[in-house]
């Protein structure tokens, strides 16, 4: 009874400290492959823009932009105060958004008239989204496209104690945030807005924290006042919340862990040396990484 007892304790501080390296691995492994995935993606998106003319001063237009490839660079955001220069991925898939900040194909590429929103993680994959909170009205936030540069401006929001920031907490299904907001100034338009969302409170996926930026452009440069195409939000949350993967991989990857593992505290046990331990843990740790990575992807929520 007492070697069960202590075999069964061993396996619950096994378990415990594989569970706090997997809150390890998302809070910070899960930045390695956005990283990686940012510099390809700003490569990749330089070189597209040295193919198209910019010259001309952008304009919020009207025509519906054709919807930018899942997953691909489509822009950049810049936003000074908070530090953040990421590349923008079409889509806010899972997949999308490991990569970086995603754009909601249901909306207008900003610039557009209407309402663009881009999603982002907010304390892993790069956290690219992680101090928006911190923007106050009046912050500036810049977005590059193949059709040019446009400067947004944080507008004010005011909580329900009427207190003023630059941001707003919504639940995840209140998507009527990404929809256009009617400009009363030119009766028949929208305004030329941007929508940041991502998750709320930090290390939740609970709520959904906004910030809405409105167009600011030159003297010279006004939208054309023309009612734009509607385009109809038909996600059913906003962003983040993942879809669950194919859970086959996750179990392969469980079974050769457990393989690895069992037979690194064979080998361990059998030939008690430190040299025995350590070529031991390379190999553990490379599939334990490869295993949190497809668990990750099964997990409901993303945050």
């Amino acid at each position: 009874m007492r070697r069960a007892i202590g075999a069964f304790g061993r396996i619950l501080v096994t378990v415990g400290i594989l569970i706090l390296l997997f809150v390890g691995y998302q809070l910070w492994g899960t930045g390695l492959y956005t990283a990686r995935e940012q510099s390809r993606l700003k490569d990749q998106f330089a070189q597209q823009l040295e193919k198209v003319d910019t010259s001309p001063a952008p304009t919020a237009t009207t025509t519906p932009p054709p919807p930018a490839p899942s997953g691909e660079a489509m822009a950049v955001i810049r936003i000074p105060k908070i530090g953040i220069e990421s590349a923008v991925v079409g889509g806010v898939g899972v997949e999308d958004l490991r990569k970086g900040p995603g754009h909601y194909p249901e909306t207008p590429l900003p610039g557009q008239l209407g309402n663009a929103a881009i999603a982002g993680h907010r304390t892993t994959y790069g956290q690219p989204f992680n101090r928006l909170d911190e923007l106050s009205p009046g912050d500036e936030i810049e977005v590059t496209t193949l059709a040019g540069s446009y400067r947004y401006v944080v507008d004010p929001q005011t909580d329900p104690d009427g207190n003023v920031s630059g941001h707003v907490v919504v639940q995840p299904n209140q998507v009527e945030v990404l929809q256009p907001t009617p400009n009363p100034t030119l009766p028949g338009t929208d305004f030329a807005t941007l929508t940041l969302t991502t998750c709320n409170p930090k290390f939740s996926a609970a709520q959904r924290l906004i910030v809405r930026a409105t167009w600011k452009p030159a003297t010279d440069v006004s939208p054309e006042p023309t009612k734009p195409s509607t385009r109809t939000v038909a996600a059913s949350n906003l962003g983040l919340s993942g879809e669950s993967s194919s859970i086959s991989p996750l179990i392969g990857w469980g079974i050769i862990l457990a393989f690895v593992g069992g037979l690194w505290w064979w080998l361990f046990h059998r030939y008690r040396r430190w040299t025995t331990w350590f070529v031991g843990v390379v190999p553990f740790l490379i599939v334990l990484f490869s295993f949190y990575t497809n668990l990750e992807r099964v997990l409901p929520s993303n945050y």
